[in-house]
C-alpha cells in the first residue's frame, strides 16, 4: 500500500511490528538478517539494561531493515556520536518523524550495547545476544548448543495438568496430556477459539480445580475459567505458561508491500486462501456462539421457571430454588427415612440436579447412585459432589431417562423430587414412572411412594375483592369484563390459615409403585365439611408425601396451609361469584384434572360448585 507524504510524494505505508507475547529466546528472519529477540513472561517485569524493548514499533518495511544495518556496526565497533536528525539517518528521508526517532533510538541503544559488550569481555562476562547476519549460521547454533548442553544449567521441570509426572518442556508435556490423558491441548484451544489470556485462564484453572480431561472435554461454551482471576499463576515459573499458544494457530503470510506498490503473486493468493479460511472459520464459531445462546436462555428459563417438562426432560431445578427454612423438612424425610440395608444398594436419582439427593443416599450407605439429569446443571453437580468426596459413589449421567443408556439393568431404589405445584402441574411424574417401568428391580421402592392432592374452602372477601370484585370498579370505570381473563388463573401463595372455612377433602391418591401415567389424568367428586359462617371466595388445593415402604419410620411431609411452609405453597382457584355457607353445612363438588394437549407441562382444571362450572389453566 502506498501513501502520500506531506510534499505529495508516494511513500510505503506504516508496519507495526508487535513483540511476542510468551517468555524465551526466538529467531526470525529480516529480509536478509537473523534477529534474535527475548519475549518477556506476561507476568514478570520488561528486561532491565540498555536493550530497547517497546511493545510496538511503527516503521515503513523498507526502514526496518535500514534501521537494523544502522544498528549494526555501532554493537560490533566503537560507538559513534549520534550526527542531527535526519541526517544520521539518509535512508529514512522519506519517513515521518516518528520513524526517524525510533531509529535513532535504535542506534543509540546498540551503541550502549557495543560499549557493554567490551566491559562484559574485559570482566569475562556472557555476552548479550546480539542482531546477525543469515551467513553466521554456524555461530548461531554453536551458541545454541552451548546454552543446551550446558551442564551449570538447571533444566526448568513442570508437572502435567492431570498427574504428577515432570517435564522440561510444554511440548512434552502436552504430547503426555494427549497419548495418556486424551486432553489435547490444540482441540481445546480451536474449540473454543481461546487466544493468548484465553490459554492462560485455562492452564490456571486446570491447575486451581484439577478437572478430570473427560469433564474438560465435554464441556460447551461458555466456559467455566472466563474470571479474571485465573489470569494469576498458580505454579511459580509454569513452563505452561510460557507456551506461545499463537503457535498453534496457522501463520498468516501478509505479503511484503514494495516501494512501487507491487507484492508477490504467491504471497497474495496465500493470504486470500487463508482469508477465506478465516471467514469459514468465523461463520462456524457464529452459528456456534447462537446456538450456545440458545440453549444458555433455554437453561436459564428451566432454572428459573422449572420448565424442563416442556421437552418431557427427566431434569428438575426446583430444590435450587428452595431456603434453608423452606427444604429442611423436606429434606430432612430423604436423609432419615429407614431403608433396610439389604435394599439398599443401587439407587436411581432421577432429575438429580444439584445432586443433592444422590449425596443423601451416598452418606446413607447406598453401594452406587446414578443421577441422571438433562439440564447443564448437571455439570455444578460433578462439581459439588467432587468437592464433597463422593465421585467414588456416584455416577452423574446427562440426558433425559428415556433416552440415556444407564451403567446397570436395574436399580434397588429410585429417588426423585419430581413435585409441582398442584403436585402434577410442570412435574416429571411421567418420567419417574418410565424409570420404574424399565429399571426398578422386582421388590424395589420408589420416594416419595405416596402422594395425595386434598381441597379446602377459603373465605377471604378482601382478597377476593382485590383480585375480582377490583374490576367492577377501576377508578370510576366498569371493566368487569377482565374477570374473565383474570379468573381462569389460578394464584399459587400461601394461605392465612385464619381464612380457611372447611376441613380438607382428599380427591387423589397415587402410589407411585402401582401408577401409570393415564392415571395422572382423573376427575374426582368431593365434598367439604364448613366450619365456619362465611363467604366461600375460593377453593385451594395442595398435596402431601409419603414415604412407607420398606421404611423403619414413616415419613410425612405436607404442603397444607397448616404445615411448615414450602415454595410449594398452595394453589387457590378464585370463584367468579361468592356464596354464603354455614358451619356443618356438606358443600359438594366435581374437580377433572387433564393435561393441556398444547402444552403438557401445563393443566386445565374444570371445577363445578354450587351448580357452577369454572375452567382454570394452570400454566
Amino acid at each position: 500500500m502506498m501513501r502520500r507524504g506531506e510534499g505529495g510524494e508516494k511513500r510505503p505505508a506504516h508496519v507495526t511490528l508487535p513483540l511476542p507475547p510468551a517468555a524465551g529466546w526466538r529467531t526470525r528472519k529480516e529480509g536478509s538478517l537473523r534477529v534474535r529477540t527475548r519475549r518477556p513472561s506476561p507476568f514478570s517485569s520488561p528486561p532491565s539494561g540498555p536493550w530497547f524493548s517497546p511493545r510496538s514499533l511503527s516503521l515503513h518495511p523498507a526502514c526496518v531493515c535500514a534501521c537494523v544495518r544502522e544498528s549494526v556496526p555501532a554493537a560490533r565497533g566503537p560507538p559513534t556520536p549520534v550526527p542531527p536528525l535526519p541526517a544520521a539517518f539518509p535512508r529514512f528521508r522519506h519517513c515521518s518523524p516518528p520513524c526517524v526517532r525510533a531509529a535513532a533510538m535504535c542506534s543509540l541503544a546498540t551503541g550502549i550495547t557495543g560499549a557493554r559488550r567490551r566491559l562484559q569481555e574485559a570482566e569475562g562476562e556472557e555476552e548479550v545476544p546480539a542482531l546477525s547476519d543469515s551467513g553466521d549460521e554456524a555461530a548461531w547454533e554453536e551458541e545454541e548448543e552451548e546454552e543446551e548442553e550446558d551442564p551449570r544449567r538447571e533444566k526448568q521441570q513442570t508437572p502435567c495438568l492431570f498427574c504428577d509426572r515432570l517435564f522440561t518442556s510444554a511440548e512434552e508435556t502436552f504430547s503426555h496430556c494427549k497419548s495418556e490423558h486424551q486432553f489435547d491441548i490444540d482441540n481445546m484451544v480451536h474449540k473454543h477459539g481461546l487466544e493468548f489470556y484465553g490459554y492462560i485462564k485455562l492452564i490456571n484453572f486446570i491447575r486451581l480445580k484439577n478437572p478430570t480431561s473427560e469433564y474438560l472435554n465435554s464441556l460447551c461454551n461458555p466456559v467455566p475459567w472466563e474470571k479474571e482471576e485465573y489470569l494469576k499463576p498458580v505454579l511459580e515459573d509454569d513452563l505452561l505458561l510460557q507456551f506461545d499458544v499463537e503457535d498453534l494457530y496457522e501463520p498468516v503470510t501478509v505479503p511484503f508491500s514494495y516501494p512501487n506498490g507491487l507484492s508477490d503473486n504467491t504471497s497474495v493468493l496465500e493470504r486470500l486462501k487463508h482469508m477465506e479460511a478465516r471467514a469459514q472459520a468465523a461463520e462456524a464459531a457464529l452459528a456456534r456462539a447462537r446456538e450456545d445462546l440458545q440453549r444458555m436462555k433455554q437453561f436459564a428459563q428451566d432454572f428459573v421457571m422449572n420448565a424442563d417438562v416442556r421437552t418431557n426432560s427427566s431434569s428438575t431445578t426446583t430444590i435450587a430454588d428452595l431456603n434453608e427454612d423452606e427444604d429442611g423438612v423436606y429434606f430432612s424425610s430423604y436423609g432419615h427415612y429407614g431403608i433396610h440395608e439389604e435394599m439398599l444398594k443401587i439407587v436411581l436419582d432421577v432429575g438429580c440436579g444439584t445432586g443433592i439427593l444422590s449425596m443423601f443416599a451416598a452418606k446413607a450407605g447406598a453401594k452406587k447412585v446414578i443421577g441422571v439429569d438433562q439440564s447443564e446443571i448437571l455439570y455444578q453437580a460433578m462439581d459439588i459432589i467432587r468437592l464433597n468426596r463422593l465421585e467414588g459413589n456416584i455416577t452423574l449421567v446427562k440426558g433425559r431417562i428415556e433416552e440415556v443408556d444407564l451403567p446397570v439393568e436395574k436399580v434397588d431404589v429410585i429417588i426423585s423430587e419430581w413435585m409441582g405445584y398442584f403436585l402434577l402441574f410442570e412435574s416429571m411424574l411421567d418420567s419417574v414412572l418410565y424409570a420404574k417401568d424399565k429399571y426398578l428391580a422386582t421388590g424395589g421402592s420408589v420416594y416419595p411412594d405416596i402422594c395425595t392432592i386434598s381441597l379446602v374452602a377459603v373465605g377471604d372477601p378482601n382478597k377476593h375483592a382485590d383480585r375480582i370484585a377490583f374490576w367492577d370498579d377501576v377508578y370510576g370505570f366498569n371493566m368487569s369484563c377482565m374477570k374473565k381473563a383474570v379468573i381462569p388463573e389460578p394464584v399459587v401463595e400461601v394461605l392465612d390459615p385464619k381464612t380457611i372455612i372447611s376441613e380438607p377433602c382428599g380427591i387423589k391418591r397415587i402410589d407411585c409403585h402401582t401408577a401409570c401415567v393415564p392415571d395422572l389424568e382423573f376427575s374426582s367428586n368431593f365434598t367439604l365439611k364448613i366450619t365456619k359462617l362465611s363467604m366461600c371466595t375460593a377453593v385451594a388445593g395442595y398435596f402431601d408425601i409419603f414415604f412407607e415402604k420398606n421404611c423403619h419410620k414413616k415419613v410425612l411431609f405436607s404442603t397444607g396451609p397448616h404445615s411448615t411452609q414450602t415454595h410449594w405453597k398452595q394453589t387457590i382457584f378464585l370463584l367468579e361469584k361468592p356464596f354464603s355457607v354455614k358451619a356443618g353445612e356438606a358443600l359438594k363438588g366435581k374437580i377433572t384434572i387433564q393435561k393441556n394437549r398444547k402444552d403438557p407441562r401445563s393443566l386445565i382444571v374444570t371445577l363445578t360448585l354450587n351448580n357452577l362450572t369454572q375452567t382454570y389453566n394452570l400454566q
